[in-house]
């Protein structure tokens, strides 16, 4: 899988407008979905009452703001200027899949297998990458220094590794 090169400044400035956007739409949807349903099929207003009977009407208009807030995010991920926060987002996934198989990964890289090693290279590259780009200043130089111990690794047994080498199904095999 090819590694991509992200400008800092730009996933982040995307990165929160997504999130704002996200968050300010779910938000005027539920208003909107729970107003609706309201006048459509609410109890009338009694004055005296201080709780009006209505929510569940406003539960069942925050859960079609989230399905529709779903459905709209699914519908313009593929777009390009989420190509940043996509590619973020993937490689996240990589790393969960990756970490539920980590004891027996990091075992074979002990090995020294290949295949192992190659998703320890990716899993670490990419963690730093992340790490960077979510300011997570505190580990990234434990992670800086297990890759640098498997590059050391690795070359004291003459092998080649490369993060690009990474394919999912290489996880499959642990």
């Amino acid at each position: 899988m090819k590694i991509l090169t992200i400008n800092k400044e730009s996933y982040r400035k995307k990165s929160n407008l997504v999130m704002v956007g996200f968050i300010g739409c779910l938000a005027g949807l539920a208003l909107l979905f729970g107003a609706l349903l309201i006048a459509l099929f609410g109890a009338t207003p009694d004055i005296d009452s201080a709780s009006t009977g209505n929510f569940h009407l406003n539960f069942i208009g925050v859960v079609l703001a989230v399905i529709t807030s779903v459905i709209l995010i699914n519908k313009v991920k593929t777009h390009e200027y989420f190509t940043e926060i996509m590619y973020v987002w993937h490689i996240k996934k990589l790393h969960n899949l990756i970490y539920r198989k980590f004891a027996k990964i990091k075992a074979a890289a002990e090995r020294n297998d290949v295949d192992a090693l190659t998703i320890l290279a990716f899993y670490y590259t990419t963690q730093k990458q992340v790490f960077d780009l979510d300011n997570n200043t505190l580990t990234i130089t434990s992670v800086q220094k297990n890759l640098n111990e498997l590059y050391e690794q690795a070359s004291a047994v003459n092998l080649t590794i490369n993060a690009d080498n990474f394919t999912t199904t290489l996880i499959d095999k642990f």
